[in-house]
Formats: C-alpha cells, sequence, structure tokens
C-alpha cells in the first residue's frame, strides 16, 4: 500500500515553528516512501478562523522547501481539502453512529450541562463530564422517548451528536514512536461530533477524512495522544482500518515546559514560520534545524539538505521525550549555510534588502567586494546591511559599546593615524600600507595595537566590530575615510 500521509493545520493563526516540524517529519515520511503529502485545511472552528491563516500555510511550505502533493490549491482525487467543503459528507456519517448505536442526539442546553457538573462537584466528584454514567440523566436519544426525539428534530430544536462512549473497556494500540498505548473508556467523555451549528468537530471530522483521503500514517504532535482513544473507538465503530500512529514529541523552551507563545517571546524565539521569513532566516537551515529538534540519524553528522534527510529520515530514531529549542544552535546552522552560499549567490538577495533600507549603492562590483568582507562575519543575510552599512554610507552614530573603549588619549592616537594616511597617494592607498601606518603610530606612540585601531574602527564604522579594518578603508576610500575621521574628533573630542 502506497504511503499517504497529511499534515493538516486549522487556519486560526499562523503557521507555528512547532506545526512546521510536524509537517516537515510528514513529508521526509512521505519522501523516504515514495508517498504522498497531503495539505488539509481543517477549518471547522469558523468562530476562530483568521484570515490569510490557509494563505500563510501554504506559503510558509513553500518556502520551507516542502512541494504539496494534494492540497487547496493543488487538487487530487480526494477532495475537496478544506473541511468546511466536506459538511454534508460529516452528517452522513454521524447518522450511520447513531443507526449503529455509536452515537446519539443530546438536547441538553449549556445551562443544564453546567448545572450537571456543579451538582456532581457538591456530591464529591472533582472532575464530572458527560460520560456513560451521567448521560442517563440528561436530555438525550438515548432516555427521551422515540417520538419525544423524532417531534424535537422536527422542530428544529438545537442539538448536539456524541460519541457513545463505552463503560468499561481498553482501548490499545501501537504507536511508532512510544510503542503500546493503551486508555481506560472510563476517562473519556462521550465526545461532541456534531456541534449545534451543524459543524463537525475536529475528531468526527478527523477520522472521516482520514479514512476517506486514504491517509495511512498520522503522524502529528503529542498533544493529540489523548485523543487517540476516541478516534480508535470510531474507527471500531465504523468498521474501518485505523492509520498507524505516531505522535510526536514536544518542542520545549530553553526554561522548561511546552515551547507556548509566551515563553518563545520572553526568550527571543520567533513563534510562527513567517517571522524566520520575516527575519530573513535560510529556510534550509531551518528545515536542517527542525529535523533534528526530536531527531537523528544516529551518527555525528549534522548537515542535511533536504534530499539527504529525505532518504535518512525514519520514524524509529524520533525520540520520545520533549526537545529543546536551542536558538543559538539554530543560528549555528544558519552561519553555515550562509558560509556555504558564494557571493554571487548571495548578491541579488543583499542587493534587494540594501535598496528597501535605503542605501545608495554604487554598482555590483562594490557590493561583491564588500560581501567578500563580510562573508566570514554574519550569521544571518540581514546582517549584511547591519554591519555592511558603513561602506555606503558615514556612520551617524557611534556603537555605545564600542565608546567604552573611548579614551582620553584616543583623539590623539586617531589624530595620528590622520597624519600617516594623509601621505599615502590615492594608488597607495591599500589594506597593506593602511596597516603598516597604523603599526607606526603604536610603535611611536608605545601602547597595544587594539589601542589604536578600536578608536579608528569607531571613528571610520561607528561599530566597534567588523571586517578586516584595513580592507574596509581601502575600499571606503582615502577622501571618504579622512572625511569621516574629521568628522568623528569633532564630534567624540
Amino acid at each position: 500500500m502506497s504511503v499517504r500521509v497529511r499534515f493538516a493545520p486549522s487556519p486560526t493563526g499562523f503557521l507555528h515553528i512547532g506545526g512546521l516540524r510536524t509537517a516537515l517529519y510528514n513529508y521526509l515520511f512521505a519522501r523516504h516512501h515514495g508517498g504522498t503529502f497531503v495539505l488539509r485545511i481543517e477549518d471547522t472552528d469558523q468562530a476562530r478562523y483568521v484570515e490569510g491563516a490557509e494563505e500563510d500555510i501554504i506559503k510558509s511550505l513553500e518556502w520551507a522547501g516542502m512541494t504539496i502533493d494534494e492540497g487547496p490549491h493543488t487538487p487530487g482525487d480526494f477532495g475537496p481539502y478544506r473541511q468546511s467543503e466536506r459538511k454534508a459528507m460529516y452528517h452522513e456519517y454521524a447518522k450511520q453512529l447513531i443507526e449503529n448505536d455509536w452515537a446519539y442526539y443530546a438536547f441538553d442546553t449549556s445551562e443544564e450541562i453546567d448545572e450537571m457538573r456543579e451538582r456532581l462537584k457538591a456530591s464529591g466528584n472533582p472532575s464530572p463530564k458527560y460520560d456513560s454514567i451521567t448521560r442517563q440523566s440528561m436530555k438525550n436519544s438515548l432516555t427521551l422517548p422515540k417520538d419525544e426525539v423524532e417531534r424535537r428534530l422536527a422542530a428544529g430544536d438545537e442539538y448536539v451528536i456524541r460519541l457513545k462512549v463505552p463503560r468499561r473497556e481498553t482501548v490499545k494500540f501501537e504507536d511508532l514512536i512510544r510503542g503500546v498505548v493503551s486508555f481506560d473508556t472510563g476517562g473519556l467523555d462521550d465526545q461532541v461530533l456534531v456541534k449545534s451549528d451543524g459543524m463537525p468537530t475536529y475528531h468526527l471530522a478527523n477520522v472521516v477524512d482520514d479514512h476517506t483521503m486514504g491517509i495511512t500514517h498520522v503522524i502529528r504532535g503529542e498533544e493529540w495522544l489523548s485523543s487517540a482513544p476516541k478516534h480508535m473507538l470510531l474507527y471500531h465503530a465504523f468498521g474501518w482500518e485505523a492509520p498507524t500512529m505516531a505522535h510526536l514529541p514536544l518542542i520545549m523552551s530553553p526554561s522548561g515546559g511546552k515551547l507556548s507563545k509566551r515563553k518563545a517571546e520572553s526568550e527571543g524565539i520567533p513563534v510562527n514560520t513567517k517571522d524566520y521569513i520575516a527575519g530573513n532566516y535560510d529556510p534550509e537551515a531551518l528545515i536542517n534545524f527542525l529535523a533534528y529538534l526530536g531527531w537523528s540519524p544516529g551518527d555525528d553528522t549534522e548537515i542535511h539538505d533536504m534530499k539527504e534527510l529525505c532518504e535518512l529520515f525514519t520514524l524509529d530514531r524520533v525520540s520520545k521525550g520533549g526537545a529543546v529549542f536551542n536558538h543559538k544552535k539554530l543560528m549555528w546552522y544558519n552561519e553555515h549555510y550562509l558560509r556555504a552560499t558564494s557571493v554571487d549567490e548571495l548578491l541579488p538577495k543583499v542587493k534587494v534588502l540594501m535598496e528597501e533600507t535605503g542605501f545608495e549603492l554604487k554598482d555590483d562590483a562594490y557590493l561583491k567586494e564588500v560581501l567578500g568582507l563580510l562573508h566570514e562575519r554574519v550569521a544571518k543575510i540581514d546582517e549584511f546591511v547591519g554591519m555592511g552599512s558603513f561602506f555606503f554610507a558615514a556612520p551617524e552614530k557611534y556603537d555605545e559599546g564600542a565608546l567604552k573603549k573611548w579614551k582620553e588619549d584616543s583623539p590623539g592616537l586617531v589624530k595620528a593615524y590622520k597624519e600617516k594616511i594623509l601621505a599615502l597617494s590615492e594608488q597607495d592607498f591599500v589594506a597593506a600600507n593602511l596597516k603598516s601606518a597604523l603599526e607606526s603610530v603604536v610603535v611611536e606612540n608605545e601602547v597595544g595595537f587594539g589601542k589604536v585601531m578600536m578608536p579608528v574602527r569607531i571613528v571610520t564604522t561607528g561599530q566597534g566590530f567588523g571586517p578586516d579594518l584595513f580592507a574596509a578603508l581601502a575600499l571606503v576610500g582615502k577622501e571618504e575615510v579622512l572625511s569621516r575621521i574629521d568628522s568623528a574628533l569633532e564630534r567624540l573630542t
């Protein structure tokens, strides 16, 4: 049987980084087995629908290099691929469950359900629920006379359809990551399958869709593990074979616990995939990092492109425990991929960023030289703009951290250096001569090399770090360097 997996996000927000990892593991598994990667939009919760969320999901997957084989915009033989467009199908299957005594109509109001819960709490039940015991005292098609049920339905009374969960049974299945998993039905409620507005809940729609779309493997986050027994009961009720399950470990915050939006923001970790796109992260680096966030190939290798990951990925090497999101490690990956990208490949991308920032670019040859000097210094492509700004405009302000190294004798040392380079011709204004000039100032003033170089770097670049200073000054040019020195000395002394 050909492998078919699905990534089934809800458009109730933009694609979370954890969702991107779930999509990635599904994609890698499908490609490893020569199978099909399906995108299904689970939009049954219309009240929480976010405009533009579906487009964000598709854009994020495409940016990350995941080709969607079937989905809303690439339809196949199993559509529609939005649950809101499959509503009639769910009603037919819900009726089938009622006819086979696996589900029932419930007419209780929310106030009546609240009263039931309060009553049970008062009698010592700490977690009351609508289940095999409490259903006997509620208003549903199991307790009301048949003609009363028919009358209510004909009159258009509001109702939900609930799953009739057996009272004392054990639901057991094998998870490809967690091994044998079992649940006692005594801990389950009679889950709502169809809401009062006629829309199916996640549980019914999920099971019906996975079956009718021919999904062979359900690979999803650990947070859905508690829903698995309800889904297994539904498969049993329909008489269908359940797909193979695999529940992925949580992505953990560096400070502990699940990487929630609040924790991520407090720790400076981008939350949504769109933040990584806007932040100019390398998609290959992010994918390589996410692949290792809960999985490893079983050796010491760490760098693999998407093609290699597809060849290597197997679910038996996915860990059970949570994986900590290490942002420094992500930056290590990003830096590696940036280093591996040639200056020629980087040129058009950086040029766009520079132009968006408002820099007046001289020509491509000049920008290429700038990139060559910065290439080994940056970890992210947008750092070319920040670190390289002084190549295109004199600094308007000076780095505060660097200014702490501006001492009482700094102006005199900078003036001494200015006199040395003033004597150089335009042809001799090259890195080697600029370095020799600074070494002469060091010797003549009997100070350390950094004692002169740092103030010179500050006045000419505005920064306390950056590319090779002398090569940078040579590229900026004699006239501009002298002008910056004069301007800085006037402002800083």
